[in-house]
C-alpha cells in the first residue's frame, strides 16, 4: 500500500525529489493524529501497557521510521523531515487554537 508519504520517500531516495523539497511537503501536509488520548496516570499507563499496540496508520510519520530503520534515509535526514513533522503539528494545533479562541 503507498501513501503520500511513501512516495515522497521512493522519491527521495531515487532521486527525484530533493530532501529540501520531501521536507517542505511535510511542513504543509496534515499528519495524523492517536485516536486514543495519551494516559495521564500510572493506572492508565498500566491498562494501556496490556493492550495491543496501534498499528502503523498509513500516510503517518511511522512509514518515515520504517524507511529509517530500512537504511531508506540517513539519521540526519530523519531528524529533518522529523522537524518537518512537527512544525506542521504545532502550526495545526495554533490554527485549531485560534478558532477555539474565536468561537468563545
Amino acid at each position: 500500500m503507498t501513501s503520500e508519504v511513501t512516495d515522497l520517500l521512493a522519491a527521495l531516495r531515487d532521486g527525484t525529489v530533493s530532501l529540501d523539497e520531501v521536507a517542505r511537503r511535510f511542513r504543509d501536509r496534515s499528519w495524523p493524529r492517536p485516536a486514543a488520548p495519551r494516559p495521564t496516570t500510572y493506572l492508565e499507563l498500566a491498562t494501556r501497557a496490556q493492550e495491543d499496540p496501534d498499528g502503523e496508520v498509513p500516510g503517518s510519520f511511522d512509514e518515515v521510521t520504517a524507511a529509517l530503520y530500512r537504511g531508506d534515509i540517513s539519521d540526519d535526514d530523519y531528524e529533518i523531515l522529523a522537524q518537518a513533522m512537527a512544525a506542521s503539528k504545532r502550526a495545526e494545533d495554533q490554527e485549531r487554537g485560534a478558532e477555539s479562541a474565536e468561537s468563545e
